[in-house]
């Protein structure tokens, strides 16, 4: 079982079980610290989770923060969600970065002759309502293998951008936010994949899933919550993103 440490506001890991307890038992934690694995609905202090591990009382105070460097594994602030207006503006930015190939898109594929010609019969309808549903329907019939097509680009546009070393599109990078999991790491790509189309649940609830990134606890909007995903302040080049176990770290050693 793999557990993240919290200490100073900060999480780190993740790290063994046996490694953890083995801190604890050394006193390179201590039971103050606070702690998490997958399952857990809520930190808590490490001498709850591992009592029998704590050589000292829980009280005592935890040991200083080494000058060595952390273990090389993901260190990140515990609650620093990014709000719902730089979402929005990270979103606009992403707008206008899909703009133009999408233009192109549905241009190459007829749409504008499409819109051309749905003027002209809402013109020659003439306030027949009848006419102009049927001009509707012809449009959308006409422009439904380009909008797939700028659908589908949209699609693998955040979902490639997002799973990647970036952990977001161009938008949430000039703003400097990122996507991660629920324990602050990069997200898989199928992950990603489902966090997209997960968007139209909020579209379906006429936008209110969006804005529940406004006031939910963690800042998550509904897709957020569907894909088990959080938008975290800070870009990903920021972070350290790799295991101390694949660099050889020392695993007896815990120097947050």
């Amino acid at each position: 079982m793999d557990i993240w440490i919290g200490r100073n506001g900060e999480r780190h890991g993740p790290y063994k079980e046996a490694d953890v307890r083995q801190w604890l038992r050394s006193g390179e934690a201590s039971g103050d610290d606070l702690g998490w694995y997958d399952g857990l609905a809520d930190w808590q202090p490490l001498a709850v989770l591992f009592p029998e591990d704590v050589q000292r009382p829980a009280s005592a105070t935890p040991p200083p923060i080494a000058a060595a460097p952390l273990p090389p594994t993901v260190t990140m602030a515990l609650e620093n969600y990014a709000g719902f207006w730089k979402r929005f503006l990270a979103y606009i930015i992403d707008a206008l970065v899909l703009y133009i190939p999408n233009k192109l898109i549905m241009d190459a594929m007829g749409a504008g002759a499409a819109q051309a010609r749905l003027g002209e019969a809402m013109q020659a309808a003439a306030g027949n309502i009848q006419a102009m549903l049927d001009a509707y329907s012809r449009f959308y019939a006409e422009i439904g293998n380009a909008t797939l097509v700028t659908g589908v680009l949209a699609w693998l546009y955040f979902a490639l951008c997002e799973s990647s070393v970036w952990q977001g599109t161009l938008g949430k990078l000039a703003l400097g936010i990122r996507v991660t999991d629920l324990h602050g790491a990069r997200i898989s790509l199928p992950r990603a994949l489902g966090r997209y189309p997960a968007k139209f649940l909020s579209v379906f609830t006429l936008g209110f899933g969006f804005l529940m990134a406004g006031w939910t606890s963690r800042k998550q909007a509904l897709h957020d919550m569907v894909a088990s995903t959080l938008v975290l302040n800070g870009r990903a080049s920021e972070f350290q993103q790799h295991d101390a176990r694949k660099e050889g770290s020392a695993p007896g050693r815990f120097d947050a």
